[in-house]
Formats: structure tokens, C-alpha cells, sequence
């Protein structure tokens, strides 16, 4: 019997892309929606909307160069009128404090208070989150943090955002002969703690070659 022949059309790269890319999107929207009802509903019960738990979040991940008004809307993509206004409802419950800069009193920075550290440790990482990768192995989890990293960076590459990555994977972090941090933008001594910290002012290291050593 003769043997009957199939034709297959070819699939193109670029459709074989796309098609990954909606298969990407799909997944990542869903667990956005998923983490962003977790969060809501922690939220609710500390009396906040998930705007303001974002930007309580940020600000306490992000370094003296980057807890302002204006850093906040740049992080978020909101109005200053928006953030001004959800500032405005953390100031008034007691979960941030606002300090003039000791060099120039028109910069405000703003500082979380015990209070405010207390509901973001509470509630972020969301508890749906941790309960799904507590089984992961090390491997696992640097393997996922790692393709979300790249992903993060591809976007904010292509849309010509602002990376805010932490201090220590900056351009500008410098690590001295004598085991000290500077920052070689601001000519400033960093603390580790603030190599831990998210920086408005952060530049890829791979966009760039780091700065020699001290």
C-alpha cells in the first residue's frame, strides 16, 4: 500500500516566536493577577490599596538617592499627582515619614516607619507566592529569578525605562583594595546595606564596563 503523504506547512521563526511570546504573556499576566489579588487582600486588611502597598514596597527597597516623590512616580508610571496623593494616605496612617535633605532642604525623602517596615514584612513576598516555590531547590530558584531578571531588563531596554537594580550590580558601585563600597557617581562611601539597595540612578553592568577597582 502506497504510503500517504502529509504536507505540513512550514512555520516561520518569527510566527514560532510570536506564538512563544503570547504563550509568555499568558503565563506571566495570570501570575501577575494571581500575586496582585494576594497582595489586595492584604492590603485591604491594613486598610491600604494595592497603589499605596506599591509604592510602601518600593520604599523600602530603595536607597537615600531614590526614596523621593519624584523617584516613586518614575518607579510605579504614575502622575505626580497620583503619588502625591498616595503618599499623602501613608503619611496621614503612620507608615512613612517625611525628612528634608540635609544638603538641600527643597528635597524631601521619604522614610518608612516601624509601623510601615512591619506591614510590608507581613505581606510581601504575597504568602500564595511563597507557597508555590517553597518546594524549589536553590538551583530552581536562581534558574527562575534569573529569566525574570532578563525578561525585567528586556522590557524596560525596549520601552527606555529606568532598570532601578540594586546598588551592588550597578556600573557606578565600586568594590576597593580594602574591602569598602564607594558609589562613582556620588563620590559617597556605601555601607553593604546599601549595595542592597534598589538605586533610581542604577546602570547595567552590561550596557557598560565597570569601573576599575580603587
Amino acid at each position: 500500500m502506497a504510503a500517504i503523504l502529509t504536507y505540513v506547512k512550514p512555520v516561520r521563526f518569527d510566527t514560532v516566536s510570536a506564538m512563544n511570546s503570547e504563550i509568555l504573556y499568558e503565563y506571566l499576566e495570570r501570575i501577575s493577577n494571581l500575586l496582585r489579588t494576594d497582595v489586595r487582600r492584604a492590603g485591604i486588611g491594613k486598610g491600604l490599596q494595592p497603589v499605596q502597598m506599591e509604592a510602601l514596597h518600593y520604599l523600602s527597597r530603595c536607597n537615600r538617592y531614590s526614596n523621593t516623590p519624584v523617584a516613586v512616580a518614575d518607579f510605579l508610571g504614575l502622575t505626580k499627582g497620583t503619588v502625591s496623593q498616595t503618599l499623602g494616605v501613608l503619611e496621614a496612617n503612620g507608615l512613612l515619614e517625611k525628612k528634608a535633605d540635609v544638603f538641600d532642604r527643597r528635597v524631601v525623602h521619604l522614610v518608612l516607619t516601624e509601623i510601615g517596615r512591619s506591614v510590608i514584612a507581613e505581606c510581601i513576598p504575597p504568602k500564595v507566592l511563597e507557597a508555590a516555590v517553597c518546594s524549589w531547590t536553590d538551583s530552581e530558584r536562581e534558574q527562575a529569578s534569573s529569566l525574570m531578571n532578563r525578561i525585567l531588563r528586556g522590557l524596560q531596554k525596549a520601552n527606555g525605562l529606568k532598570t532601578f537594580g540594586v546598588c551592588e550590580t550597578c556600573h557606578h558601585h565600586q568594590c576597593n583594595a580594602d574591602g569598602s563600597r564607594r558609589c562613582c557617581l556620588t563620590t559617597e562611601i556605601l555601607s553593604d546595606a546599601d549595595a542592597g539597595m534598589v538605586c533610581r540612578e542604577h546602570q547595567p553592568l552590561e550596557l557598560s564596563e565597570p569601573h576599575p577597582s580603587a
